[in-house]
């Protein structure tokens, strides 16, 4: 495959069934081009072997990337990850067309940028780990969800009327048993598909049930995410989705990108001539992780109504919850993001009250005395009784001899 000392990087464009290699000097000449087949994994695992150790090879970060990543860091070699959207965008700058080749050749070509404006972070396997069980969270609730419905359709079908509140809780549950019992209302097939789902539902709670507790158990390990689960509107769900989601929070230079990444912060396309009003086609942004956008504007909605300072920023932004309550909820989980970044960088615990800044006085304590002949404690709104004074001459009405 070419001599080891000669090749300086690889560009590696990744199928689902094949992928192709291209390598290059140090002058960016192009010395091979390969085709590597995935169906025979040891002879991938050869042919990358053949490479010098510690090469860097770029691969885009399409689907699939995670486990040629693996096989690049068990060959010694050194992957990096390329932003797919921007690869594509400098590929129209290029005005190239798009073939297999040709996109090896792309990727190869990016290593000798002065700036790495092309790469991404390269999660760990950890991390990758933590986000698979996430995502199979996910669909297991979709999945329950989608039942649930299903059987809300079959009842309506049927003319049966609901009489509780939760179909799912308690009293609904025993409600479901009834009908399964009985010979009326529900026929045979219907008796029979609603017990098939009521098995699927019993078996998806089971799953999610486990899950939590795993979830739960690696929040209580982790320091950065008991942390998060300090915040307010946060539980062991949705600190664990936050934690899986950035990863290393080390890799965010300021809190402003972590929300930028976390699709919270507000980008502007203006253009033309400016009118003086409140400018339109404002958006949250499209590059990102649109999970960890989910978790800090469902935190949002329960840090409204837990966190006083929360609640402040909502109205502020809402006019008291009369407008935009949707931007009223964004503006709080980017206040979240703000304030989690903070703590998790200092490793602290959130605190509703600020803490007092370096050389700033401390806030005034509430004096404890009792305001005089009251019984009751000095209060700002309180005005202490004055001490009875014995009238003087003048105010006997005495006149000077």
């Amino acid at each position: 495959m070419g001599s080891k000392i000669a090749v300086s990087h690889v560009g590696m464009d990744c199928h689902r069934t094949f992928s192709r290699l291209t390598a290059r000097d140090v002058n960016n000449r192009v010395l091979f081009r390969r085709r590597l087949e995935h169906a025979d994994r040891q002879q991938l695992r050869t042919s990358l072997q053949r490479l010098p150790q510690a090469t860097p090879v770029i691969i885009e970060g399409t689907f699939g990337w995670s486990w040629m990543a693996d096989e690049l860091s068990d060959c010694r070699l050194d992957p990096h990850l390329a932003n797919c959207r921007a690869v594509d965008k400098w590929r129209e700058a290029k005005r190239m067309a798009k073939t297999n080749k040709l996109d090896a050749d792309l990727i190869s070509q990016l290593w000798p940028e002065a700036e790495r404006w092309w790469e991404v972070w390269l999660a760990p396997q950890e991390v990758r780990d933590q986000r698979e069980l996430l995502r199979y969270r996910m669909a297991l609730v979709q999945m329950q969800t989608a039942t649930k419905n299903r059987i809300h359709a079959l009842l309506h079908r049927h003319g049966i009327l609901n009489p509780y509140s939760d179909l799912f809780g308690t009293h609904g549950r025993a409600f479901l048993k009834q009908l399964l019992e009985a010979d009326e209302p529900l026929r045979v097939a219907a008796r029979q598909t609603l017990s098939g789902h009521l098995r699927i539902l019993e078996q998806l709670r089971k799953q999610l049930a486990q899950l939590t507790r795993q979830f739960r158990s690696a929040v209580q390990r982790n320091d950065q995410a008991r942390i998060w689960a300090s915040m307010p509107g946060f539980g062991w769900i949705l600190a664990y989705t936050v934690q899986a989601e950035i990863g290393d929070i080390r890799r965010f230079p300021s809190d402003g990108k972590l929300a930028r990444y976390s699709l919270l912060a507000p980008m502007a396309e203006d253009s033309g001539e400016e009118s003086g009003e409140t400018p339109l086609g404002r958006h949250v942004g499209y590059m990102g992780r649109r999970t960890l956008k989910w978790a800090f504007t469902e935190a949002a909605h329960g840090a409204v109504r837990k966190s006083l300072r929360m609640k402040a920023v909502f109205d502020r932004r809402t006019d008291g919850g009369k407008r935009d309550k949707n931007k009223g909820y964004i503006a709080v989980g980017r206040q979240l993001c703000h304030i989690g970044y903070a703590c998790v960088s200092k490793g602290v615990k959130y605190m509703e009250q600020r803490p007092p800044r370096p050389g700033e006085q401390p806030p005034a304590v509430a004096a404890t005395v009792s305001c005089p002949e009251s019984g009751q404690p000095d209060h700002p709104m309180t005005r202490p009784k004055e001490p009875r004074r014995k009238p003087g001459p003048s105010a006997r009405g005495s006149t000077c001899k």
